[in-house]
């Protein structure tokens, strides 16, 4: 029992430090990306437009709920205790530095990391990941690396697009709810909001980008040979995702309030 133990504890320990040295190539690659070809650029384009722009919509209704329910909330109940003015802080918060980054990265990693894992294992399945090689090209640089990009940069400007709306909509709704003017709200709302809040919140989504988009071409890779070895790192890819977000999330968090 406790060699099995160790063994295990062994295995992921050794799937862990694997999956660091796959991400630390995969931005290696990243790097170079400018003198790729134009079919790579292709699959960048295809990605953003995948992950990013038909992502806007629910990001955006999303970030209005939330917004506009922190606010209300705040008027109502922080006011009656004296503290109204905490409500900006609270959605600064909540918004921007908490749930922005946090909420972008589940809806990217349920719409896309899903979609890579499983195109990526297709094509593994089908012999192509080693057609590419035989020619003399590098599958993670063709393509892992354009859909690494791609999804990092579609979590960096999704989490400031869902902050823009989750913090200026609400400016609407509280002219309804209170007698807080358009100018006292967004003068209150940039006193609350700080350089180093703006900056956790790039620094996560970026980290989220960067480990939801290396988990879906890992496990993509990963795959075996059967077919029904797909839908498997589909699952593997998501689930993954979501672990090492919170994990990330954990972290980041910790060492922001500790500093």
């Amino acid at each position: 029992m406790v060699k099995e133990f160790g063994r295990s504890i062994r295995t992921k320990i050794s799937d862990f430090l694997y999956s660091l040295g796959y991400l630390g190539k995969l931005i290696v690659a990243s790097l170079t990306f400018a003198s790729r070809g134009k079919a790579s650029r292709k699959i960048l384009i295809m990605q953003l437009l995948f992950t990013y722009v038909e992502a806007l919509p629910i990001c955006a209704i999303l970030a209005v709920v939330i917004g506009t329910a922190v606010v209300f909330l705040g008027i109502t109940a922080l006011a009656s205790f004296g503290q109204g003015q905490l409500t900006y802080t609270l959605l600064v918060m909540l918004v921007t530095k908490e749930l922005g980054p946090l909420l972008v990265a589940f809806i990217v990693t349920a719409r896309s990391a899903t979609a890579i894992a499983t195109e990526i294992s297709t094509m593994v399945v089908n012999q192509e990941i080693e057609a590419y090689i035989s020619v003399g090209i590098d599958p993670i640089v063709h393509l892992a690396a354009p859909r690494f990009l791609g999804v990092t940069f579609s979590v960096f400007f999704l989490n400031i697009y869902f902050s823009i709306f989750g913090l200026i909509f609400p400016s609407i709704v509280i002219q309804f709810i209170s007698t807080t003017n358009m100018a006292e709200y967004f003068n209150a709302l940039f006193t609350a909001l700080s350089f180093k809040i703006i900056m956790i919140s790039l620094i996560k989504s970026l980290v989220f980008g960067m480990i939801i988009s290396g988990c879906a071409t890992l496990y993509g890779f990963s795959t075996g040979r059967a077919s029904t070895d797909i839908p498997m790192a589909g699952l593997k890819a998501v689930s993954k995702s979501f672990v090492y977000i919170i994990f990330a999330y954990v972290f980041i968090t910790v060492v922001t309030y500790i500093f």
